[in-house]
């Protein structure tokens, strides 16, 4: 008997529920609108995703907005491990997670993204230069005049972008670009064979030029950085692609370093979200030096070209394409 009472007051409770309901849907309506403001106001979170400063209460709108930053993360986090692959084999790793991050992100401040994606790149390029060091035998004093050189030269080149503008810069790189590919692919020859040129110290202080002038690129402006490292020390100093690409990695990583300081003393850093990418920059890291060991010189040099013809096309895209699209 008490069984049926109890069922026929919560059928009736459930009944009265949604009369109520029914009768004030604007008390309803207004509700969720209050709701949505407050969440609008909020402040946006990267890594979480929810707007909600409460977003552990239950509810179906922070787990819905708690998704959609996950695939996002997951997107970006993919993107990292390619550029980690592309980073260790031959540089410009920059080319696929910099814009990964602009898209998949297009309200952050450019800057903080920058500097997201120097908290997640270095610790791929940082394996990659261990790595290397372990199988491919490089002199301590040029690498140590080389990763001066580039650490000076990037936070010099980050100073400097600040009081001048880089767009000069910026649309004559594909052009830049477009003669060191063309150089590559007429002199088949060129960075097979590892014949240096010059030894000691000579050697150690052309290492610390090329570390000082791409270093000071890198902060200035940034593109294509570890291209530009494995060109020059083909070209210059005589070494294979593979041994270039080992020096590369060393003086990359200084200035990924001094960059990352700099954004991290500026607050132009996602934490948790570097974290992630990260991880995955090591795991595509690995990938590429292993392959890069393994397939020598020849392979290095073909993913090389494949890399700076790609790095031609975005920077043309990025200085002129706008000017294209404006006047058609």
């Amino acid at each position: 008997m008490w069984r049926r009472r109890g069922y026929e007051e919560t059928k009736h409770a459930g009944s009265n529920a949604y009369r109520a309901r029914q009768a004030a849907p604007d008390a309803t309506a207004r509700h969720r609108t209050d709701e949505g403001r407050s969440l609008q106001a909020a402040p946006f979170c990267p890594f979480w995703g929810s707007k909600d400063p409460n977003r552990h209460r239950a509810g179906p709108l922070p787990a819905l907005i708690d998704n959609a930053a996950m695939i996002e993360l997951i997107t970006v986090a993919a993107a990292s491990g390619l550029a980690g692959f592309v980073d260790a084999v031959v540089g410009g790793g920059g080319l696929v997670l910099v814009p990964a991050l602009l898209a998949t992100y297009p309200n952050a401040v450019p800057a903080t993204l920058f500097g997201t994606n120097k908290g997640g790149a270095i610790w791929g390029t940082a394996w990659a230069a261990v790595q290397f060091a372990r199988r491919v035998t490089l002199a301590r004093v040029t690498m140590a005049w080389g990763m001066a050189g580039a650490l000076a030269g990037s936070f010099f080149g980050a100073w400097v972008v600040t009081l001048v503008s880089a767009k000069p810069l910026k649309q004559a790189l594909p052009f830049v670009l477009l003669a060191i590919l063309a150089y590559t692919v007429a002199k088949k020859q060129l960075g097979r064979d590892h014949a240096p040129r010059m030894a000691g110290r000579a050697e150690a202080v052309a290492a610390g030029v090329i570390g000082l002038g791409i270093g000071f690129y890198d902060g200035f402006f940034g593109p294509g950085t570890g291209s530009f490292f494995v060109f020059l020390f083909v070209r210059v100093l005589g070494y294979d692609f593979l041994h270039a690409s080992a020096a590369a990695k060393r003086l990359n990583t200084a200035t990924n370093f001094a960059a990352l300081v700099l954004f991290a003393w500026t607050g132009h850093i996602w934490w948790a979200v570097a974290a992630v990418l990260a991880v995955a920059n090591v795991a595509g890291s690995l990938l590429g030096t292993r392959l890069a060991l393994a397939r020598g010189a020849g392979f290095v040099r073909v993913v090389f070209i494949v890399v700076v013809s790609a790095l031609i096309l975005k920077t043309a895209w990025d200085s002129f394409g706008p000017l294209i699209v404006t006047h058609t």
